[in-house]
């Protein structure tokens, strides 16, 4: 039985096994550059935009964070540290953070090269929107099923 593991948890998702949240620090100590401070601090925006979200570690590799849904993931890739929004076309982006996966009609990217400066507040509330759009999808679902 898989079990919800908050940011503030070191519970599992499996029986056997380290936690997602001791997955994601694993990953950011092993980068031991600049990707592994970068994924750390947009995880800390992330943990203090929504202090219910959960982590969680998938597709092998994959830090991902939820809530009534996946709100992003975090990708480390050699030129860039990458958050994909998972339904990302759907947000409002008025400060303009979306600058990858542009073409798509579902997901959309923030690409973080080394030395970039992140807009804190805009971040948080593109979080803000992700979490409240799951929510909303979250509520028609419980509405359909309870008709």
């Amino acid at each position: 039985m898989k079990k919800a593991v908050t940011a503030k948890s070191s519970s599992t998702t499996k029986t056997d096994g380290p936690s997602p949240s001791k997955l994601i620090d694993s990953r950011i100590k092993e980068l031991g550059d600049w990707r592994g401070e970068m994924l750390a601090r947009i995880r800390g925006l992330i943990r203090e935009a929504d202090p219910d979200v959960v982590e969680e570690w998938k597709w092998r590799g994959v830090p991902v964070w939820e809530h009534d849904g996946i709100i992003c993931t975090g990708e480390t890739y050699k030129s860039v540290v990458k958050l994909t929004f998972a339904k990302g076309a759907a947000l409002q982006d008025p400060a303009g953070l979306f600058n990858s996966s542009l073409e798509g009609n579902v997901r959309r990217a923030i690409d973080f090269q080394e030395g970039a400066k992140i807009n804190e507040k805009a971040l948080k509330a593109l979080i803000h929107a992700a979490v409240e759009l799951n929510a909303s999808k979250a509520k028609k679902k419980a509405t359909k099923r309870s008709a």
